[in-house]
C-alpha cells in the first residue's frame, strides 16, 4: 500500500494538513544540539569573558523568540499557542549543548518549535562569538523527546544506550560461552 503524504493535495501540490478535527491534548517536545568550539572559547563563555556580552541569555531568549515565531519560518507549520519554552545549556570542554523544551495544549505538537528554538539558539552562540572562534561548527539537532498527541511518545535512545542495547541483542542472539571455541585452529598445545 503506498503512503500518502500528508501535505500535498490530490494534485500534488502543497497544502496544509487540516487539524480541526482533532482534539486538543497536552504536548511537548525536546530538542538538543551541540556548538564544537576550540576549548579557550567555551571557557570564556563559561568565564562571561566573550566581549559581546552574556552569550548564554542571549541565545536563550533568541531560542525561545524562535519557537514563537516557528510558522513564519516554516510554511506548512500551523500557528499554535506556545505555552512555555525552556532554552538551557551544558557547557563541556570543547562544546556547548543547547537544549530546547517547548510546551504547549494544542491539536498539533511542537517538534518543530523545539528543534527551530535549539537551532537559533546555536546560531546565536555561534554569531556571539565568531570574532574568538571562526572554526565553530553547529550539529547534532535531533528531536529527543516528544509526548501527546495520536503518534504518543518518542524517545530518542543515546549512543550509550543504543551501544549498550546492541550488546544485549548480540549476547541473547549469539550465546555467550565460557570458553570461547578455537577458531583459529591453533594445534600448538598438541
Amino acid at each position: 500500500m503506498a503512503r500518502e503524504f500528508t501535505h500535498l493535495d490530490p494534485m500534488g501540490r502543497a497544502r496544509m494538513v487540516d487539524v480541526t478535527p482533532k482534539e486538543p491534548t497536552h504536548r511537548r517536545a525536546v530538542a538538543r544540539c551541540r556548538i564544537h568550539m576550540q576549548p579557550e572559547t567555551a571557557s570564556m563563555i563559561a568565564s562571561g569573558a566573550i566581549t559581546k556580552g552574556d552569550v548564554l541569555a542571549v541565545a536563550r531568549v533568541a531560542g525561545i523568540q524562535a519557537a514563537k515565531r516557528t510558522p513564519e519560518l516554516l510554511p506548512l507549520c500551523h500557528p499554535l499557542l506556545v505555552g512555555s519554552v525552556y532554552v538551557n545549556f551544558t557547557i563541556e570542554d570543547s562544546y556547548v549543548e543547547v537544549e530546547a523544551q517547548v510546551e504547549t495544549f494544542d491539536r498539533t505538537g511542537v517538534e518543530m518549535e523545539a528543534l527551530t528554538a535549539c537551532a537559533v539558539a546555536a546560531l546565536t552562540v555561534y554569531d556571539m562569538c565568531k570574532s574568538v572562534d571562526r572554526e565553530m561548527t553547529i550539529g547534532e539537532l535531533a528531536l529527543w523527546e516528544k509526548t501527546g498527541g495520536s503518534s504518543g511518545t518518542f524517545r530518542r535512545k543515546s549512543l550509550e544506550d543504543a551501544i549498550d542495547e546492541a550488546l544485549e541483542e548480540s549476547k541473547r542472539t549469539v550465546g555467550v560461552a565460557s570458553d570461547p571455541p578455537d577458531v583459529l585452529g591453533d594445534d600448538s598445545e598438541s
